[in-house]
């Protein structure tokens, strides 16, 4: 079977296309991502202008069309915080449902930490025990813990790296005012899940997922040595001063890190810091698999009752 997954994120709409079975593993076939940038586009009453409307538009109609082109027999949209979170956001769904016959769902921060844990089992297996997964978006920070397919605990916070740098960082190198103001604020937010986290806290692998952990695990490789697979606590921290040192331009020039990317690592890169420090957390092992895969997953388990 040919499923479409068409993930519409808040830097991204990326449409993933698997080749699939009841049992199988999601083999990838076809990919098609625009960047996207949907905090962007919000003006001060937290709705999406019509810029952004028409850009958001024009790329999922983009992304149907290359759907339908490649044989997608089942298409899997789903939105994730900017659309969540926006006023007009139920309304821009409504109408995109209705000119282009899909059926774009929204997750809630807790669907989304929900899935991508189901993920990261799946591809750990039930061998790896405990598993704390920890997820960094353009919007949100997802982190769930457990034993079983479906976690003990799953929380989301709106701690992505777009939303944290459009909110807090300014200048080229941001000032040391505006990162210490988001180091505070990320603290802040991270107090409100702690106790529930740290209940669950006795874990036995620590994993991360999304793009942004992904490219702090290559800079860690790059510039600190390994195998750009894992991210270390006492590296993190050196990588979020060095890269708090550099301009835009500086970021930009760093193997595996694209424009949009340059834009929003530091933020990342205190996330992660701070998540690991609470959490007490040594090492968080990249997993390849993460919320498209869940969604996939989920589904195919869902088909076969």
């Amino acid at each position: 079977m040919r499923l479409g997954v068409l993930d519409v994120g808040s830097n991204t709409i990326h449409l993933q296309v698997v080749d699939t079975h009841p049992g199988a593993r999601p083999s990838p076939t076809f990919n098609y991502k625009e960047e996207l940038r949907l905090t962007d586009h919000l003006d001060s009453e937290n709705r999406i202008n019509h810029e952004g409307i028409e850009t958001l538009r024009r790329v999922i109609q983009s992304a149907t069309s290359q759907a339908k082109a490649v044989g997608v027999e089942e298409l899997l949209p789903f939105a994730t915080s900017a659309l969540r979170e926006a006023a007009n956001g139920p309304e821009i769904i409504a109408g995109i449902n209705k000119d282009f016959d899909i059926d774009l769902q929204v997750l809630s921060g807790e669907e989304e930490a929900k899935i991508t844990f189901l993920a990261a089992r799946r591809w750990f297996g039930w061998s790896a025990g405990r598993l704390l997964v920890v997820d960094i978006g353009g919007g949100s920070l997802e982190i769930a813990s457990g034993i079983d397919e479906a976690p003990e605990v799953a929380v989301s916070l709106p701690l992505g790296a777009a939303r944290l740098t459009k909110s807090h960082l300014v200048g080229d190198p941001y000032t040391e005012k505006s990162v210490r103001a988001l180091r505070e604020h990320i603290e802040s937010q991270l107090e409100s899940v702690l106790p529930a986290l740290v209940h669950h806290q006795e874990n036995d692998r620590a994993i991360a997922t999304s793009k942004t952990l992904r490219t702090l695990a290559r800079l860690s490789g790059d510039w600190y040595g390994g195998n750009g697979k894992t991210i270390k606590a006492d590296v993190i921290r050196k990588i979020a001063t060095k890269l708090t040192s550099m301009d835009f331009n500086e970021r930009s020039d760093l193997p595996g890190v694209s424009a949009n990317r340059a834009r929003q690592i530091v933020a990342g890169a205190f996330v992660t810091e701070s998540v690991m420090r609470n959490l007490d957390l040594d090492t968080l092992e990249i997993c390849p698999w993460a919320l498209r895969e869940g969604v996939v997953l989920k589904f195919m388990d869902w088909s076969k009752q």
